[in-house]
């Protein structure tokens, strides 16, 4: 079907400093497929070319014979088509291929061949990838260790992957920034993602950056002020982010298959296709939208685009859809993702204990006075629910932590081509396993076992790269029968956790499955004892600025690094 441009479409070409990323680029302007929604017995394809074409799909379940094929269709320039691909077999590999013939031209061209799987049943093992924070269009991002990253995925064979958001959009300049540059935005990465989702399909869950949130929605104008000059909808970046993220890419949308958003928003965006969920195998995915409804009805925060505490929100309808789907779920493995617990902020368990994700606030349970008839945490349902792990991204490392029995794995940035700039900035916020470098997650499930690698990318003789090999194993762990935790930090290590770390006025302390209190010494880089206490928390506020180490119980192993900054 032809997906309607909601504005002007403009050409835009990154240029690499690499002669085989110039290349790799030129061919996918000229023909560029991204597969989306896949489901047991069908695909999308959405296919976008540089030229006035016809073309169709061809395809069949042994390389290189394609008895099947679509209808024949006639394709605009730069205009993507979404082509659905019904009534295939569930459990089936499938191989596919264009055959396309320009203006003029008599014969037609085939493409390269590619492939895909429709949705394997419980008990079958299958492999998927994710990543987080690509950033092109930041200066601090690079589009050649990208594809590095990109070929390693691909090289994998996963089922699928995922994107934890911070992709397309540019929300740093909200007033001035154009419809016409958020489709330069999105539209590049067909570029690149066209290298792997031709054979692997792309879900794409939404970040901070992506510009989607209620406040760059604006609708109606409720958020424009005398000073902020916030446009109102349709004519802002939370509209043309929506608009044309759609265009170019096709996520899911309820349909028997995918649950997720049924609300259908005005000025064309529609079904926004912005939180869903499926099974596959035995796993379920649940992918969170932290964005959209992140403004607590009636709060008034001092930025609108980063509501803290109480006054963010996942929203009451998305909460009572996710806990549904949840509860009503009896798959072998659950998977939650989000691009960061809470919207913002850095870290990831030190965040769980409070507010809508974990109720706590001040180390007493509010829950219940700032989301009366909610039922429950976030968090809470997460372990009530046997949630195996939350992914999320937004901080640009790779960092595992463990809270009541669920992981909260933070996802590397797979573009970061100095090797160190999530870790430098933000692994102070994690209490566990934290890692540098650039890469992706990959995933592997089978009815008993979940293991999770931490694919490492590299390019030869570039500065951080020297003593490494790319699609190194920089970290492996399992969840369920076969965990085994065999490149883990230690049980002690995992089982406590302190926060807000960097502390200002008071420090946390918080166990795994533990209530009682503990014996704390807390001492300066000298050795010197500042204060003992036998309560999981501390008054920090007279304490002055800088490091300090946290002695537990006395045992050697079990010492935290403190930050103290007013």
């Amino acid at each position: 079907m032809k997906i309607k441009a909601p504005f002007l479409n403009l050409k835009c070409n990154l240029v690499c400093c690499m002669l085989l990323c110039s290349v790799l680029q030129s061919i996918a302007q000229q023909q560029s497929i991204i597969l989306g929604r896949p489901t047991d017995t069908s695909i999308t394809a959405s296919i976008l070319l540089d030229q006035n074409v016809t073309y169709y799909l061809e395809y069949g379940t042994q390389s290189g014979n394609y008895p099947n094929s679509t209808v024949i269709y006639t394709n605009a320039a730069n205009v993507p088509d979404e082509i659905d691909i019904t009534n295939l077999a569930p459990n089936t590999q499938y191989y596919y291929r264009m055959q396309y013939k320009v203006v003029g031209a008599t014969s037609y061209t085939p493409t390269s061949e590619y492939k895909f799987h429709t949705q394997r049943p419980a008990g079958s093992p299958f492999t998927f990838t994710v990543e987080a924070d690509e950033h092109l269009y930041s200066g601090y991002s690079d589009a050649g260790i990208y594809q590095v990253t990109l070929a390693n995925e691909k090289s994998e064979n996963p089922d699928f992957m995922l994107s934890l958001g911070d992709i397309f959009g540019d929300d740093h300049s909200p007033t001035t920034t154009t419809s016409a540059d958020m489709d330069v935005l999105h539209k590049n990465y067909r570029q690149y993602l066209g290298q792997i989702c031709n054979s692997v399909p792309l879900y794409i869950c939404l970040g901070n950056h992506d510009a989607e949130n209620d406040y760059y929605l604006n609708v109606n104008g409720i958020y424009t002020t005398a000073t902020n000059n916030l446009p109102a909808a349709p004519n802002g970046i939370g509209v043309w982010g929506t608009q044309w993220r759609k265009y170019y890419y096709p996520n899911p949308f309820p349909n028997g298959f995918y649950t997720g958003n049924t609300n259908s928003e005005g000025f064309g965006m529609d079904l926004p296709e912005n939180y869903y969920a499926w099974t596959w195998g035995d796993a379920l995915f649940v992918v969170l939208d932290v964005y959209r409804t992140e403004i607590f009805p009636g709060a008034t925060p001092v930025d609108g685009s980063k509501p803290q505490n109480w006054d963010w929100t996942l929203g009451y309808s998305q909460y009572q859809w996710m806990r549904n789907v949840l509860e009503n779920s009896t798959a072998a493995h659950k998977f939650v993702f989000a691009h960061h617990s809470r919207g913002q902020g850095r870290g990831g368990i030190v965040w769980a204990p409070g507010y809508e994700w974990g109720g706590m606030q001040n180390n007493q349970y509010k829950f219940d006075q700032y989301r009366p008839g909610w039922g429950k945490p976030i968090h809470q349902v997460f372990i009530d629910t046997g949630v195996d792990i939350f992914f999320q991204g937004h901080d640009h490392l790779f960092a595992k932590e463990q809270l009541n029995g669920v992981v909260y794995q933070e996802v590397p940035m797979p573009s970061d081509a100095t090797y160190t700039l999530g870790y430098t900035a933000n692994a102070s916020a994690y209490s566990d396993v934290t890692l540098d470098g650039t890469g992706h997650v990959k995933v592997d499930v089978s009815d008993n076992c979940v293991t999770v690698s931490y694919v490492k990318s590299y390019i030869p003789g570039t500065t951080g790269a020297t003593g490494h090999t790319n699609g190194e194993i920089g970290y492996t762990y399992s969840v369920g029968a076969c965990a085994l935790n065999t490149n883990d930090a230690g049980t002690k290590k995992s089982k406590v956790f302190t926060y807000p770390n960097p502390s200002d006025d008071k420090l946390y302390i918080a166990w795994d499955n533990d209530y009682t209190n503990h014996h704390y010494e807390l001492t300066n880089i000298l050795g010197q004892t500042l204060v003992t206490f036998e309560t999981n928390e501390l008054e920090t506020s007279t304490i002055p600025d800088g490091i300090y180490f946290l002695q537990i119980d006395q045992i050697k192993d079990l010492t935290k690094k403190i930050i103290i900054k007013h």
